[in-house]
This record gives C-alpha cells, sequence and structure tokens, in this order.
C-alpha cells in the first residue's frame, strides 16, 4: 500500500489506497460480479460498466465492435502493453484516468483546434479531434469519447479517412445526438476493422468512459502478471 505523499495525493482521487477503501472497492466488485456474468474480458467491461453507473441493467447497453466481443478488450490492453497514448476529448476524461499500472501519455484533445472552431463554426470539441487527427495523434492511440458527440463524430470521420487508432471506448452522454454518434462510431469502426467499445441509449458520460478506460489498464496489468493470457 502506498503511502508515499506525493504519491498519494496523486491517486487519491482515482482508486482505493488505504486498507479501509480496498475494502469498500474490493465489496463493490463482488456484488457486481454477483450481478454480471464473469466469464470473459468483455464481462470485465460490463462489470465496470455497472460498477461506473451503479445500474445493473447497463451491461445490457455495452456494445462491441470486433469479430468477437473480446477483441477490443485485447486491443485496448496490448495498446496499454505498448505504452500507445491515450487521448480523451476532454479534460474530466483525462482527469478520470489512472497513473496506475501503465506508462501510457494521456492527453486530452480539447483546447486543440481552436481556429478551426473560430472558422468553421463547429464545437471545439469536434475541432479538436480534428485537429489532433491531422498530427497523427490518433493512429494506433487509445481513443476515448466520454463527453461530445461531436467529438465522436469527428473521429468517426477520421477513421473514415483512413486514421486507424488501436482501440476506441466512446460513451458520449446527452438528448442531442448522443446515441446517434456511437451508432455512426460503431458502424465506421466495424466498417474499417478499428476495435470499439461503445454504448447505445442516452446514458454514458466521462466517468464512465474513464471507467471502462481504467479496466483496459487492469487487463494489461493481469496479463503482464500472467494472469491473463492475451489472445494473439
Amino acid at each position: 500500500m502506498t503511502t508515499d505523499g506525493s504519491n498519494f495525493e496523486e491517486y487519491a482521487d482515482l482508486g482505493a489506497t488505504t486498507e479501509n477503501a480496498m475494502d469498500i472497492a474490493e465489496t463493490s466488485m463482488d456484488r457486481v460480479r454477483e450481478l454480471v456474468p464473469d466469464e470473459t474480458l468483455a464481462d470485465r467491461i460490463r462489470q465496470k460498466s455497472v460498477h461506473a453507473t451503479g445500474d445493473p441493467e447497463f451491461q445490457h447497453l455495452v456494445r462491441f465492435s470486433g469479430e468477437t466481443d473480446d477483441e477490443p478488450v485485447v486491443a485496448g490492453a496490448r495498446a496499454v502493453l505498448d505504452e500507445r497514448p491515450i487521448v480523451t476529448d476532454i479534460t474530466m476524461v483525462k482527469s478520470g484516468i489512472t497513473g496506475r499500472g501503465h506508462d501510457c501519455p494521456v492527453r486530452k484533445a480539447i483546447g486543440n483546434g481552436a481556429d478551426l472552431a473560430a472558422e468553421t463554426g463547429m464545437t471545439r470539441t469536434a475541432a479538436s479531434v480534428l485537429e489532433l487527427d491531422r498530427e497523427g495523434v490518433y493512429d494506433g492511440a487509445i481513443a476515448v469519447v466520454g463527453n461530445a458527440p461531436t467529438a465522436a463524430l469527428a473521429l468517426a470521420d477520421c477513421i473514415e479517412d483512413g486514421t486507424r487508432p488501436a482501440v476506441v471506448v466512446a460513451t458520449p452522454v446527452g438528448f442531442v445526438k448522443a446515441a446517434e454518434s456511437r451508432t455512426r462510431l460503431r458502424a465506421v469502426a466495424a466498417e474499417h476493422d478499428v476495435p470499439a467499445i461503445t454504448n447505445v441509449g442516452r446514458r454514458g458520460g466521462s466517468g464512465l468512459a474513464a471507467g471502462l478506460t481504467n479496466e483496459l489498464v487492469h487487463v494489461a496489468s493481469d496479463a503482464r502478471d500472467g494472469a491473463v493470457d492475451l489472445p494473439e
């Protein structure tokens, strides 16, 4: 257990670090496993979705783009092991990505593309995704969208134009274009063989996206420790 002050400050808001907190976290996941199957790598993502939302029904809303449901999880874990960048749409998602168990650079898209947004009138998040894509940031990266439907739509356009993330995690939330953006992203990801984890419906959000991404990190950590075999 980490007691060093600097490490505690860095990780205190991103996971359990004390004995009492670890007990709570483990008990919580034990209860989730009573509600969600625990047989496949994809089940771990379903479990995390329930844990992140507090809703057992959310397991039925998760969708996987790949030849098997496990494929995006394997692709994401391998990208973590290969220390590929994790690129989020907004600051809140970036803040939720754990700093433990990986050496991936983590960056956010928002804050880039201001000139493009001003010139075209598109949203800042869409412009930021397009700007980073022009720089080649998304190729081979773990692309995460937790908030903005327009960022998911922009990412779908980038994939159509040839960009190939290692995996996409997209759970943008809301009543305007959220479900539609994920539907389009799923279709484009399937067409171009880009592994993706998304959900259906209006729900989603930054916390969910960060939680699912963190589970990819946990799968990678288990693979590194020999507790999980990642298929070739």
